[in-house]
């Protein structure tokens, strides 16, 4: 009888990001990925989100490694915080390795892992774990798809993925080798595939089809700068966009941190090819007409204090935005980042710009796989049970249903969330819900897990706003020296409601006076009833719940 093997989903499933799962095989595990999410709407302050990494916490000394598929953020970015608790080495492509490699640099967390490069059609053991690495096509150059060959059969995962037959760089999604992985003895006992455009039917566009369009953009606006926006790790893209701005008669100046050091690193490691002698520094662009420059920056998703976003609000040191100027943002809103961008483009309509984005013109073709593509992988795997991964719980509903649809028992196909564990044994796989603590660890700042109570409060003074009053008391003569005073913020403008306010003082004032009268000399009583007579009043006269904060000054 053959070891159970387990797999334990930490991120990304029913969600957009975060982006983490564990492989078990003999009591050690394997990290597969280990993204971040950008917060949603109901999320103030807070910079980003992780998955929740108690379960390897408490497991740190069974971690054997991790693989990373791919150099994206939702994928890659969280390594800089789990190894702030455990140390274990990453495998990925150089390039992979190489753009995580700066997060965690920035963390001072280098001493804490250790980069070991894989190749495509590679197969290494890692600890108990046999590895296969399978090139897959994707937005960011050498991504992987990974079989993991376990006492239990092949598990295969197939990472972000679409099937371009066309790729800038000619490295395709090999189809040969999954199909080779598959007729294999015991065949593929699970599939793990990405969900992510599930919904979309057909296929998705190749990537080579988007430097068409941005030529075709440059042909258009003679005469006039160009600002292209994209994510710094879309190197294809960026290739893209400096190829038709270079054979335009332009020069190409990069801004932004992280877009400036992933085409450093890419050049280094001859993965776009720039020729030096086109490339500007920024703060260069003056010294040259609108006509023959080419600004390729971040921002494309309009975060806030990104250069695009400094761009469109005029504060930019070098680029200033105006009638003279075409900005092409080459890459779609993530969900949560759609006000975001739609702000940022009126910003720059207002500057006098032309704006150009993936709804009124060809500038961007997503990375993953659409309907057809999920199917054909379907197909060619024919996987014994089947799990979507990577997208929103409707994507993997679709996805689920589309496996039905291509063959796979409807009893073999397992819709699972963050915190499942699934058990794989001779008999067949089992699933565990809410095995593992799952739940969203927030970052603001430096600071994780800021905690569901201080979101909370965070919303309240969104909606409701906050009023602090102020009230010294004489403890020895139990009265009021001075105050109430009553400091609002979004609860009323004070100018406009002075008549309010001194009812809510004379309300304080009297809960107060009570109080002390009634000889309570325990100021923690006053402070109480002071907030209780101040929130009544404000419910009772304008049915708001702002948070009352009392501050009683003793003498």
């Amino acid at each position: 009888m053959a070891d159970p093997v387990r797999i334990v989903f930490l991120g990304g499933l029913g969600e957009i990001g975060r982006n983490c799962f564990c492989i078990e095989v003999a009591g050690r595990i394997l990290i597969v990925d280990c993204g971040i999410m950008f917060p949603e709407v109901d999320m103030p302050g807070v910079d980003l989100v992780l998955p929740d990494f108690t379960y390897l916490r408490e497991r740190a000394d069974d971690v054997e490694g991790a693989v990373l598929t791919h150099a994206h953020e939702d994928h890659a970015g969280g390594f800089s915080f789990l190894l702030r608790d455990l140390s274990f080495p990453i495998y990925g492509s150089p390039l992979s390795l190489g753009m995580a490699k700066s997060r965690i640099e920035e963390a001072g967390l280098l001493d804490r892992t250790e980069f070991v490069p894989v190749h495509d059609g590679e197969r290494r053991m890692i600890g108990p774990f046999d590895v296969e690495f399978v090139p897959v096509t994707h937005s960011v150059p050498h991504a992987f798809a990974a079989a993991y060959h376990t006492p239990q059969g092949t598990i295969l995962h197939t990472g972000d993925f679409k099937l371009d037959l066309t790729p800038v760089d000619g490295r395709r999604t090999d189809l040969a080798r999954l199909g080779e992985i598959a007729t294999r003895p015991g065949g593929v006992r699970l599939l793990l595939s990405d969900s992510t455009n599930a919904e979309r039917p057909g296929f998705t566009p190749s990537e080579s089809t988007v430097g068409a369009a941005l030529r075709g953009l440059f042909r258009e606006h003679v005469g006039k700068r160009v600002i292209v926006a994209s994510f710094a790790s879309h190197l294809h893209r960026v290739q893209q966009v400096a190829q038709a701005a270079i054979g335009s008669g332009r020069r190409v100046a990069f801004v932004g941190r992280s877009m400036s050091k992933n085409v450093t690193l890419a050049r280094e490691m001859g993965m776009i090819d720039i020729p030096a002698d086109r490339v500007i520094d920024v703060d260069d662009a003056v010294n040259y007409p609108p006509g023959e420059l080419c600004i390729i920056c971040t921002g494309s998703q309009g975060e806030p204090m990104s250069a695009l976003a400094l761009m469109a609000s005029g504060e930019h040191k070098y680029v200033k935005v105006g009638r003279e100027d075409v900005v092409v943002i080459s890459a779609h809103a993530i969900p949560g980042n759609e006000s975001n961008v739609s702000r940022v483009i009126d910003a720059f309509y207002r500057a006098g710009a032309h704006v150009v984005h993936d709804g009124n013109a060809p500038v961007h073709v997503s990375g993953h796989a659409s309907q057809e593509e999920l199917k054909f992988i379907l197909n060619l795997v024919q996987p014994d049970w089947f799990v979507p991964v990577h997208g929103e719980f409707r994507h993997m509903v679709h996805h689920a249903e589309l496996a039905e649809d291509s063959g796979v028992d409807p009893s073999h196909v397992l819709v699972c969330e963050d915190g499942d564990a699934v058990t794989i044994t001779d008999k067949g796989m089992t699933v565990a819900l809410d095995a593992v603590p799952s739940g969203y660890t927030y970052v603001d700042g430096i600071v994780s897990d800021i905690g569901q109570g201080v979101l909370r409060d965070r919303r309240q003074l969104a909606e409701e706003g906050v009023v602090v009053v102020f009230v010294t008391v004489d403890k020895r003569k139990s009265e009021i020296v001075s105050g109430p005073e009553i400091v609002t913020k979004g609860w009323v403008y004070a100018p406009e409601a002075e008549e309010l306010l001194e009812e809510a003082k004379e309300a304080v004032r009297a809960a107060v006076v009570d109080a002390i009268e009634g000889g309570t000399t325990d100021f923690e009583t006053v402070r109480r009833n002071a907030r209780r007579a101040l929130g009544k009043f404000i419910s009772e006269r304008t049915k708001r719940r702002p948070a009352v904060i009392p501050v009683v000054i003793e003498v």
